[in-house]
Protein backbone atom coordinates (compact mmCIF):
# COMPACT_ATOMS: atom_id res chain seq x y z
CA UNK A 1 0.00 0.00 0.00
CA UNK A 2 1.27 3.67 -1.00
CA UNK A 3 1.64 7.01 1.07
CA UNK A 4 -1.26 7.73 -0.71
CA UNK A 5 -3.36 5.06 -0.27
CA UNK A 6 -2.43 5.07 3.85
CA UNK A 7 -3.27 8.95 4.02
CA UNK A 8 -6.48 8.39 1.69
CA UNK A 9 -8.05 5.73 3.99
CA UNK A 10 -6.62 7.74 7.06
CA UNK A 11 -8.23 10.92 6.62
CA UNK A 12 -11.50 9.26 5.00
CA UNK A 13 -11.52 7.11 8.74
CA UNK A 14 -10.75 10.05 10.62
CA UNK A 15 -13.71 12.18 9.18
CA UNK A 16 -15.80 9.00 9.54
CA UNK A 17 -14.93 8.54 13.29
CA UNK A 18 -14.99 12.64 14.03
CA UNK A 19 -18.78 12.81 13.04
CA UNK A 20 -19.63 9.50 14.48
CA UNK A 21 -17.93 11.14 18.15
CA UNK A 22 -20.05 14.51 17.31
CA UNK A 23 -23.15 12.63 16.73
CA UNK A 24 -23.70 9.75 19.07
CA UNK A 25 -25.99 9.59 21.58
CA UNK A 26 -28.08 12.30 20.14
CA UNK A 27 -30.59 10.33 17.30
CA UNK A 28 -33.37 8.96 19.69
CA UNK A 29 -35.85 7.86 17.56
CA UNK A 30 -37.65 5.17 20.00
CA UNK A 31 -40.64 6.70 21.75
CA UNK A 32 -41.14 9.68 19.25
CA UNK A 33 -44.30 11.17 17.41
CA UNK A 34 -44.47 10.49 13.59
CA UNK A 35 -43.57 14.91 13.38
CA UNK A 36 -40.76 14.58 16.09
CA UNK A 37 -39.10 11.78 14.68
CA UNK A 38 -38.96 13.62 11.08
CA UNK A 39 -37.39 16.59 12.93
CA UNK A 40 -35.06 14.85 14.33
CA UNK A 41 -33.90 12.47 10.83
CA UNK A 42 -34.49 15.24 8.79
CA UNK A 43 -33.60 18.36 10.31
CA UNK A 44 -31.25 17.45 13.26
CA UNK A 45 -33.43 18.22 15.83
CA UNK A 46 -33.69 21.82 15.08
CA UNK A 47 -29.81 21.62 16.66
CA UNK A 48 -27.16 22.48 13.84
CA UNK A 49 -25.65 25.75 14.86
CA UNK A 50 -24.17 28.33 12.26
CA UNK A 51 -20.66 26.55 11.27
CA UNK A 52 -22.99 23.24 10.99
CA UNK A 53 -24.78 24.94 8.44
CA UNK A 54 -22.25 26.84 6.31
CA UNK A 55 -19.92 23.96 6.64
CA UNK A 56 -22.59 21.45 4.85
CA UNK A 57 -24.47 24.19 2.32
CA UNK A 58 -21.18 24.51 1.31
CA UNK A 59 -19.83 21.29 0.56
CA UNK A 60 -23.46 19.62 -0.25
CA UNK A 61 -22.97 22.43 -3.44
CA UNK A 62 -18.98 22.26 -3.81
CA UNK A 63 -18.68 18.01 -5.05
CA UNK A 64 -17.23 16.85 -7.79
CA UNK A 65 -20.17 17.82 -10.50
CA UNK A 66 -18.49 21.81 -9.95
CA UNK A 67 -14.93 20.78 -9.56
CA UNK A 68 -14.70 18.67 -12.60
CA UNK A 69 -17.69 19.86 -14.70
CA UNK A 70 -17.04 23.92 -14.28
CA UNK A 71 -13.23 23.40 -14.19
CA UNK A 72 -13.99 20.99 -17.65
CA UNK A 73 -15.01 24.21 -19.74
CA UNK A 74 -11.76 25.59 -19.10
CA UNK A 75 -12.51 29.18 -19.00
CA UNK A 76 -12.59 31.63 -16.09
CA UNK A 77 -16.57 32.46 -17.84
CA UNK A 78 -17.77 29.81 -15.13
CA UNK A 79 -16.87 31.37 -12.21
CA UNK A 80 -20.36 33.79 -12.85
CA UNK A 81 -22.26 30.59 -11.34
CA UNK A 82 -20.63 31.05 -8.22
CA UNK A 83 -20.78 34.96 -8.20
CA UNK A 84 -24.18 34.69 -8.87
CA UNK A 85 -24.44 32.04 -6.09
CA UNK A 86 -24.13 34.51 -3.29
CA UNK A 87 -26.95 36.64 -4.43
CA UNK A 88 -29.15 33.49 -3.88
CA UNK A 89 -28.14 32.85 -0.61
CA UNK A 90 -28.51 36.26 0.49
CA UNK A 91 -32.05 36.07 -1.00
CA UNK A 92 -32.12 32.68 1.26
CA UNK A 93 -30.89 33.84 4.41
CA UNK A 94 -33.16 37.50 4.40
CA UNK A 95 -36.63 36.62 2.35
CA UNK A 96 -36.95 32.72 2.20
CA UNK A 97 -36.01 31.39 5.31
CA UNK A 98 -37.88 34.20 7.55
CA UNK A 99 -40.72 33.03 5.97
CA UNK A 100 -40.07 29.25 6.25
CA UNK A 101 -39.23 29.30 9.88
CA UNK A 102 -42.70 31.39 10.26
CA UNK A 103 -44.41 28.09 8.75
CA UNK A 104 -42.38 25.68 10.67
CA UNK A 105 -41.65 24.18 7.53
CA UNK A 106 -39.73 20.83 7.67
CA UNK A 107 -40.07 20.64 3.65
CA UNK A 108 -39.54 23.72 1.61
CA UNK A 109 -42.98 22.68 -0.41
CA UNK A 110 -44.97 22.63 2.96
CA UNK A 111 -44.89 26.08 2.35
CA UNK A 112 -46.57 26.11 -0.71
CA UNK A 113 -49.49 23.43 1.53
CA UNK A 114 -49.73 26.31 3.42
CA UNK A 115 -49.96 29.06 1.13
CA UNK A 116 -52.66 27.48 -1.25
CA UNK A 117 -54.42 25.30 1.35
CA UNK A 118 -53.85 22.20 -0.88
CA UNK A 119 -51.36 19.08 -0.31
CA UNK A 120 -52.00 18.78 -3.71
CA UNK A 121 -49.43 21.08 -5.28
CA UNK A 122 -46.72 20.39 -2.29
CA UNK A 123 -47.00 16.62 -3.46
CA UNK A 124 -46.93 17.84 -7.09
CA UNK A 125 -43.60 20.15 -6.31
CA UNK A 126 -41.93 17.13 -4.15
CA UNK A 127 -42.40 14.68 -7.23
CA UNK A 128 -40.46 17.12 -9.21
CA UNK A 129 -37.94 17.34 -6.71
CA UNK A 130 -37.49 14.16 -6.60
CA UNK A 131 -37.31 13.48 -10.36
CA UNK A 132 -34.21 15.80 -10.30
CA UNK A 133 -32.72 14.40 -7.41
CA UNK A 134 -33.14 10.76 -8.65
CA UNK A 135 -32.40 11.16 -12.83
CA UNK A 136 -30.08 14.53 -12.60
CA UNK A 137 -27.91 15.09 -9.16
CA UNK A 138 -27.28 11.57 -8.03
CA UNK A 139 -26.41 10.25 -11.17
CA UNK A 140 -24.27 13.23 -11.78
CA UNK A 141 -22.35 13.52 -8.75
CA UNK A 142 -21.75 9.54 -8.91
CA UNK A 143 -19.92 9.57 -12.43
CA UNK A 144 -18.14 12.63 -11.84
CA UNK A 145 -16.79 11.46 -8.63
CA UNK A 146 -15.89 8.16 -10.02
CA UNK A 147 -14.31 10.31 -13.02
CA UNK A 148 -12.13 12.20 -10.83
CA UNK A 149 -10.76 9.38 -8.84
CA UNK A 150 -10.17 7.66 -12.09
CA UNK A 151 -7.95 10.36 -13.73
CA UNK A 152 -6.09 11.23 -10.99
CA UNK A 153 -5.04 7.95 -9.48
CA UNK A 154 -4.91 5.42 -12.95
CA UNK A 155 -7.38 3.89 -11.38
CA UNK A 156 -8.06 0.64 -13.57
CA UNK A 157 -11.63 -0.22 -12.78
CA UNK A 158 -14.70 0.53 -14.43
CA UNK A 159 -16.07 4.31 -13.79
CA UNK A 160 -19.52 1.70 -12.62
CA UNK A 161 -17.16 0.10 -9.63
CA UNK A 162 -15.63 3.45 -8.07
CA UNK A 163 -19.53 4.68 -8.28
CA UNK A 164 -21.06 1.79 -6.74
CA UNK A 165 -18.39 2.19 -3.71
CA UNK A 166 -19.43 6.08 -3.43
CA UNK A 167 -23.33 4.98 -3.90
CA UNK A 168 -22.46 2.83 -0.69
CA UNK A 169 -20.96 4.77 2.25
CA UNK A 170 -22.59 7.54 0.95
CA UNK A 171 -25.85 5.59 1.85
CA UNK A 172 -25.18 4.35 4.93
CA UNK A 173 -24.40 7.80 6.11
CA UNK A 174 -28.26 9.38 5.07
CA UNK A 175 -29.34 5.97 6.67
CA UNK A 176 -27.97 5.72 9.84
CA UNK A 177 -26.68 9.04 10.66
CA UNK A 178 -29.96 11.51 9.67
CA UNK A 179 -29.47 14.81 8.51
CA UNK A 180 -27.11 15.37 11.80
CA UNK A 181 -24.71 12.95 10.51
CA UNK A 182 -24.69 14.65 6.93
CA UNK A 183 -24.40 18.06 7.89
CA UNK A 184 -21.33 17.21 10.45
CA UNK A 185 -19.10 15.16 8.35
CA UNK A 186 -19.97 17.94 5.25
CA UNK A 187 -19.01 20.58 7.87
CA UNK A 188 -15.56 18.51 8.93
CA UNK A 189 -14.60 17.31 5.13
CA UNK A 190 -15.31 21.04 3.58
CA UNK A 191 -12.04 22.54 5.76
CA UNK A 192 -10.31 19.49 4.68
CA UNK A 193 -11.63 20.44 0.70
CA UNK A 194 -11.57 24.56 1.17
CA UNK A 195 -8.09 24.30 2.12
CA UNK A 196 -6.49 21.70 -0.20
CA UNK A 197 -8.46 23.49 -3.12
CA UNK A 198 -6.58 26.59 -2.55
CA UNK A 199 -3.64 24.71 -2.68
CA UNK A 200 -4.11 22.73 -6.24
CA UNK A 201 -5.18 26.68 -7.53
CA UNK A 202 -1.94 27.92 -6.01
CA UNK A 203 0.43 24.92 -7.37
CA UNK A 204 -1.38 25.17 -10.90
CA UNK A 205 -0.79 28.43 -11.42
CA UNK A 206 2.98 27.72 -10.24
CA UNK A 207 3.42 25.06 -12.63
CA UNK A 208 3.02 27.70 -15.68
CA UNK A 209 5.29 30.34 -13.78
CA UNK A 210 1.90 32.40 -12.89
CA UNK A 211 2.08 33.19 -16.78
CA UNK A 212 -1.02 33.11 -18.69
CA UNK A 213 0.23 34.03 -21.91
CA UNK A 214 -0.53 31.94 -24.87
CA UNK A 215 -4.32 31.07 -23.37
CA UNK A 216 -7.04 32.48 -25.81
CA UNK A 217 -8.83 35.57 -24.58
CA UNK A 218 -12.22 33.92 -24.49
CA UNK A 219 -10.73 31.64 -22.09
CA UNK A 220 -9.76 34.37 -20.00
CA UNK A 221 -12.88 36.93 -20.23
CA UNK A 222 -15.69 37.88 -17.85
CA UNK A 223 -17.27 39.16 -20.78
CA UNK A 224 -18.90 36.41 -22.57
CA UNK A 225 -19.74 36.20 -26.32
CA UNK A 226 -23.31 34.94 -27.69
CA UNK A 227 -21.43 31.68 -28.26
CA UNK A 228 -19.76 31.31 -24.90
CA UNK A 229 -21.53 28.89 -22.40
CA UNK A 230 -22.64 32.15 -20.29
CA UNK A 231 -23.41 35.57 -22.80
CA UNK A 232 -23.27 38.32 -20.47
CA UNK A 233 -26.69 39.51 -21.02
CA UNK A 234 -28.38 36.00 -19.46
CA UNK A 235 -26.83 37.77 -15.97
CA UNK A 236 -29.39 39.85 -16.41
CA UNK A 237 -32.47 37.30 -16.86
CA UNK A 238 -32.53 34.01 -16.22
CA UNK A 239 -29.56 33.57 -14.39
CA UNK A 240 -30.48 35.11 -10.96
CA UNK A 241 -34.02 33.42 -10.77
CA UNK A 242 -31.72 30.31 -11.38
CA UNK A 243 -29.92 30.71 -8.62
CA UNK A 244 -32.38 31.55 -6.61
CA UNK A 245 -34.53 28.19 -7.23
CA UNK A 246 -31.41 26.63 -6.43
CA UNK A 247 -30.43 28.44 -3.02
CA UNK A 248 -33.96 29.46 -1.94
CA UNK A 249 -35.80 26.31 -2.60
CA UNK A 250 -34.41 23.41 -3.11
CA UNK A 251 -34.79 21.21 -0.27
CA UNK A 252 -30.81 19.97 -0.32
CA UNK A 253 -29.93 23.40 0.39
CA UNK A 254 -32.55 24.62 2.26
CA UNK A 255 -32.92 21.74 4.80
CA UNK A 256 -29.94 22.71 6.52
CA UNK A 257 -30.35 26.39 7.00
CA UNK A 258 -33.97 25.18 8.49
CA UNK A 259 -32.15 22.57 10.80
CA UNK A 260 -30.88 25.45 13.54
CA UNK A 261 -32.49 26.12 16.84
CA UNK A 262 -33.33 29.81 16.30
CA UNK A 263 -33.93 31.84 12.31
CA UNK A 264 -30.93 34.24 13.14
CA UNK A 265 -28.42 31.21 13.88
CA UNK A 266 -29.75 29.87 10.51
CA UNK A 267 -29.22 32.99 8.68
CA UNK A 268 -25.71 33.61 10.18
CA UNK A 269 -24.77 29.93 8.41
CA UNK A 270 -26.04 31.18 5.44
CA UNK A 271 -24.12 34.28 5.21
CA UNK A 272 -21.15 32.31 6.17
CA UNK A 273 -21.54 29.98 3.27
CA UNK A 274 -22.16 33.39 0.81
CA UNK A 275 -18.86 34.98 2.01
CA UNK A 276 -17.07 31.20 1.35
CA UNK A 277 -18.92 31.46 -2.30
CA UNK A 278 -17.30 35.52 -3.01
CA UNK A 279 -13.94 34.39 -2.04
CA UNK A 280 -12.76 30.90 -2.08
CA UNK A 281 -15.07 29.24 -4.10
CA UNK A 282 -14.62 30.91 -7.70
CA UNK A 283 -11.18 30.29 -8.02
CA UNK A 284 -11.44 26.83 -7.46
CA UNK A 285 -13.73 26.09 -9.89
CA UNK A 286 -12.23 28.22 -12.90
CA UNK A 287 -8.19 28.82 -12.84
CA UNK A 288 -7.14 24.42 -12.76
CA UNK A 289 -9.04 24.36 -15.75
CA UNK A 290 -7.57 27.37 -17.21
CA UNK A 291 -4.24 26.35 -16.26
CA UNK A 292 -4.28 22.83 -17.64
CA UNK A 293 -6.08 24.42 -20.77
CA UNK A 294 -2.69 25.62 -21.44
CA UNK A 295 -0.52 22.60 -20.36
CA UNK A 296 -2.51 19.73 -22.51
CA UNK A 297 -5.20 21.66 -24.69
CA UNK A 298 -8.55 21.35 -24.45
CA UNK A 299 -9.38 17.87 -22.77
CA UNK A 300 -12.72 18.70 -21.11
CA UNK A 301 -13.61 16.84 -18.12
CA UNK A 302 -10.49 14.89 -17.28
CA UNK A 303 -8.96 18.39 -16.96
CA UNK A 304 -9.32 18.86 -13.24
CA UNK A 305 -8.22 15.17 -11.98
CA UNK A 306 -5.04 15.51 -13.99
CA UNK A 307 -3.71 18.89 -13.60
CA UNK A 308 -4.68 17.66 -9.75
CA UNK A 309 -2.59 14.49 -9.88
CA UNK A 310 0.01 16.59 -11.54
CA UNK A 311 0.67 19.10 -9.15
CA UNK A 312 0.32 17.66 -6.17
CA UNK A 313 2.71 15.68 -3.78
CA UNK A 314 2.46 12.16 -3.29
CA UNK A 315 2.08 12.84 0.12
CA UNK A 316 -1.01 15.82 -0.66
CA UNK A 317 -2.46 13.76 -3.18
CA UNK A 318 -3.95 11.40 -0.90
CA UNK A 319 -5.09 14.03 1.26
CA UNK A 320 -6.49 15.30 -1.27
CA UNK A 321 -8.67 12.29 -2.76
CA UNK A 322 -9.67 11.65 1.26
CA UNK A 323 -11.12 15.37 0.43
CA UNK A 324 -12.75 14.51 -2.54
CA UNK A 325 -14.23 11.46 -1.61
CA UNK A 326 -15.60 13.00 1.04
CA UNK A 327 -17.21 15.83 -1.05
CA UNK A 328 -18.81 13.07 -3.11
CA UNK A 329 -19.75 11.13 -0.46
CA UNK A 330 -21.68 14.21 1.61
CA UNK A 331 -23.43 15.72 -1.39
CA UNK A 332 -24.74 12.23 -2.27
CA UNK A 333 -26.17 11.67 0.93
CA UNK A 334 -27.30 15.15 1.35
CA UNK A 335 -29.06 14.63 -1.31
CA UNK A 336 -30.32 11.30 -0.68
CA UNK A 337 -31.49 12.68 2.94
CA UNK A 338 -33.63 15.54 1.31
CA UNK A 339 -35.44 12.77 -1.35
CA UNK A 340 -35.87 10.75 1.42
CA UNK A 341 -37.40 14.03 3.32
CA UNK A 342 -39.38 15.42 0.27
CA UNK A 343 -41.16 11.60 0.25
CA UNK A 344 -41.77 11.18 3.70
CA UNK A 345 -43.06 14.72 4.23
CA UNK A 346 -44.32 15.47 1.15
CA UNK A 347 -45.82 12.09 -0.27
CA UNK A 348 -46.16 8.72 1.87
CA UNK A 349 -47.44 10.54 4.93
CA UNK A 350 -50.17 12.16 2.48
CA UNK A 351 -51.14 9.60 0.46
CA UNK A 352 -50.12 6.41 1.51
CA UNK A 353 -49.61 6.11 5.49
CA UNK A 354 -49.78 8.84 8.09
CA UNK A 355 -47.66 7.26 11.09
CA UNK A 356 -44.87 4.82 8.49
CA UNK A 357 -41.70 3.62 10.33
CA UNK A 358 -39.49 6.50 8.93
CA UNK A 359 -36.30 4.88 9.67
CA UNK A 360 -37.44 1.67 7.74
CA UNK A 361 -38.99 3.76 4.98
CA UNK A 362 -35.89 5.88 5.24
CA UNK A 363 -33.70 2.89 4.10
CA UNK A 364 -35.62 1.68 1.73
CA UNK A 365 -35.94 4.92 -0.19
CA UNK A 366 -32.38 5.48 -0.15
CA UNK A 367 -31.70 2.03 -1.76
CA UNK A 368 -34.46 2.62 -4.50
CA UNK A 369 -32.78 5.74 -5.34
CA UNK A 370 -29.22 4.81 -5.44
CA UNK A 371 -29.98 2.15 -7.74
CA UNK A 372 -31.47 4.14 -10.29
CA UNK A 373 -28.90 6.51 -9.85
CA UNK A 374 -26.30 4.10 -10.60
CA UNK A 375 -28.31 2.46 -13.85
CA UNK A 376 -27.81 6.40 -15.08
CA UNK A 377 -24.44 6.94 -14.36
CA UNK A 378 -23.59 5.36 -18.16
CA UNK A 379 -25.71 8.16 -19.94
CA UNK A 380 -23.83 10.59 -17.67
CA UNK A 381 -20.74 9.31 -19.01
CA UNK A 382 -21.36 9.91 -22.90
CA UNK A 383 -21.68 13.98 -22.01
CA UNK A 384 -19.81 16.61 -23.72
CA UNK A 385 -19.76 19.11 -21.04
CA UNK A 386 -21.23 17.29 -17.46
CA UNK A 387 -22.15 21.13 -15.84
CA UNK A 388 -23.88 22.31 -18.67
CA UNK A 389 -25.92 19.18 -19.07
CA UNK A 390 -27.26 19.71 -15.84
CA UNK A 391 -28.04 23.07 -15.83
CA UNK A 392 -30.10 22.47 -19.31
CA UNK A 393 -31.65 19.61 -17.71
CA UNK A 394 -32.64 21.08 -14.68
CA UNK A 395 -34.53 23.66 -16.28
CA UNK A 396 -37.21 21.46 -17.10
CA UNK A 397 -37.99 21.58 -13.73
CA UNK A 398 -36.33 24.67 -11.77
CA UNK A 399 -38.59 27.52 -13.69
CA UNK A 400 -42.14 25.97 -13.31
CA UNK A 401 -41.31 24.70 -9.31
CA UNK A 402 -39.79 28.14 -8.54
CA UNK A 403 -43.00 29.61 -10.44
CA UNK A 404 -44.99 28.22 -7.45
CA UNK A 405 -43.42 29.63 -5.09
CA UNK A 406 -43.31 33.15 -6.46
CA UNK A 407 -46.75 32.70 -7.24
CA UNK A 408 -47.50 31.31 -3.77
CA UNK A 409 -45.95 34.56 -1.99
CA UNK A 410 -46.65 37.08 -4.40
CA UNK A 411 -50.20 36.67 -4.88
CA UNK A 412 -53.15 35.96 -2.73
CA UNK A 413 -56.21 33.98 -4.26
CA UNK A 414 -54.77 32.13 -6.63
CA UNK A 415 -56.38 28.99 -6.96
CA UNK A 416 -54.19 25.90 -6.72
CA UNK A 417 -55.10 24.29 -9.57
CA UNK A 418 -54.29 27.45 -11.64
CA UNK A 419 -50.95 26.80 -9.79
CA UNK A 420 -50.26 23.08 -11.01
CA UNK A 421 -50.95 23.71 -14.42
CA UNK A 422 -48.82 26.73 -15.07
CA UNK A 423 -45.96 23.88 -13.50
CA UNK A 424 -47.08 21.41 -16.02
CA UNK A 425 -47.38 23.52 -18.96
CA UNK A 426 -44.08 24.94 -17.85
CA UNK A 427 -42.43 21.69 -17.69
CA UNK A 428 -44.17 21.22 -21.06
CA UNK A 429 -42.74 24.78 -22.52
CA UNK A 430 -39.50 24.15 -21.21
CA UNK A 431 -38.97 20.82 -22.93
CA UNK A 432 -40.32 22.25 -26.23
CA UNK A 433 -37.91 24.91 -26.06
CA UNK A 434 -34.68 21.92 -25.07
CA UNK A 435 -35.24 20.00 -27.76
CA UNK A 436 -37.77 21.20 -30.88
CA UNK A 437 -37.10 25.11 -30.86
CA UNK A 438 -34.57 27.13 -29.09
CA UNK A 439 -33.69 30.41 -30.56
CA UNK A 440 -31.93 31.98 -28.28
CA UNK A 441 -29.93 31.34 -25.24
CA UNK A 442 -30.84 28.42 -22.73
CA UNK A 443 -31.09 30.82 -19.83
CA UNK A 444 -32.70 33.56 -21.24
CA UNK A 445 -35.68 30.46 -22.03
CA UNK A 446 -35.59 29.79 -18.22
CA UNK A 447 -36.44 33.40 -18.27
CA UNK A 448 -39.25 33.06 -20.34
CA UNK A 449 -40.68 29.82 -18.84
CA UNK A 450 -40.88 31.24 -15.67
CA UNK A 451 -42.87 34.30 -16.78
CA UNK A 452 -45.13 32.30 -18.72
CA UNK A 453 -45.98 29.97 -16.15
CA UNK A 454 -45.98 32.99 -13.45
CA UNK A 455 -48.86 34.59 -15.77
CA UNK A 456 -50.45 31.30 -16.39
CA UNK A 457 -51.17 30.53 -13.06
CA UNK A 458 -52.74 34.00 -12.59
CA UNK A 459 -54.98 34.61 -15.84
CA UNK A 460 -55.82 30.89 -15.19
CA UNK A 461 -56.73 31.33 -11.46
CA UNK A 462 -58.68 34.56 -12.64
CA UNK A 463 -60.35 33.24 -16.20
CA UNK A 464 -61.17 29.18 -15.43
CA UNK A 465 -61.46 28.96 -11.46
CA UNK A 466 -63.36 32.32 -11.07
CA UNK A 467 -60.92 33.61 -8.25
CA UNK A 468 -59.17 37.34 -7.95
CA UNK A 469 -55.53 37.36 -7.51
CA UNK A 470 -54.36 40.07 -5.56
CA UNK A 471 -50.64 41.16 -5.37
CA UNK A 472 -49.31 41.04 -1.67
CA UNK A 473 -45.36 40.61 -1.52
CA UNK A 474 -44.72 41.83 1.60
CA UNK A 475 -47.20 42.56 4.45
CA UNK A 476 -46.73 39.17 7.26
CA UNK A 477 -43.83 38.21 5.31
CA UNK A 478 -41.86 41.36 5.20
CA UNK A 479 -42.54 41.56 9.24
CA UNK A 480 -41.20 38.34 9.43
CA UNK A 481 -37.87 39.07 7.54
CA UNK A 482 -37.77 42.31 9.48
CA UNK A 483 -38.57 40.92 12.81
CA UNK A 484 -35.24 38.21 11.90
Amino acid sequence: MTIQHVIFFGLTALIGLLTYLKCRGKRKIEGLSTKAANKEIFLAGGGLSWFFVAGSITLTNLSTDQLVGMNGNQMALLAWWELAAVAGLVILAKVFLPVYYKYECTTTTELLEKRYNDHHIRALIGTLFLLGNVFIFIPSMLYTGSLFMKSMFAVDAPIIIIAIAFAAVGSAYAVFGGLRAVAVSDAYSGILLLSLGLVVVFLAMQAIDFDFSGIPKERLTMIGGNDSPIPWHVLFTGMIFIQIFYWSTNQTITQRAMASPTIKEGQKGVMVAAGIRLLIVPPMIVIPGIVSYKLYGDIGDAAYGRIVGDVLPIYLSGAFAAAIAAAVLTSVNSVLNSSTTLYVCDIHEKYVGTTPNVPRLNAIITIVIVLIGLALVPFYATAESIINLIQQLYGLLSMPILSAFIVGLMFNNVDSRAAIIAVVFGVALYAFFSFVWNPIHYIHLMFITLLSCVAMAVAVSKWVFGTSPELRWGSDDEAASQEA
